[in-house]
């Protein structure tokens, strides 16, 4: 199964500008995957995961997962 992780979809969707940026939302406990805080940069995300950032929310699709499980 195809996955993206969570630190590299941030920064694809346009969340954080940087890697740097994207571990701080993550270690400030300020992102969400599918409802449960999440603190871990490399969690894999596969398509249909729900990412929530303050009012900013995304729907992994199968098109930005690359990597393989």
């Amino acid at each position: 199964m195809k996955y993206i992780e969570l630190n590299t979809f941030l920064n694809i969707s346009g969340v954080a500008s940087s890697g740097g940026e994207a571990k701080q939302l993550i270690r400030s406990e300020a992102v969400k995957v599918n409802g449960e805080v999440e603190t871990r940069n490399k969690k894999k995300l596969v398509a249909g995961d729900k990412v929530v950032v303050g009012e900013k929310e995304f729907v992994v699709v199968e098109d930005v997962c690359q990597k393989e499980k």
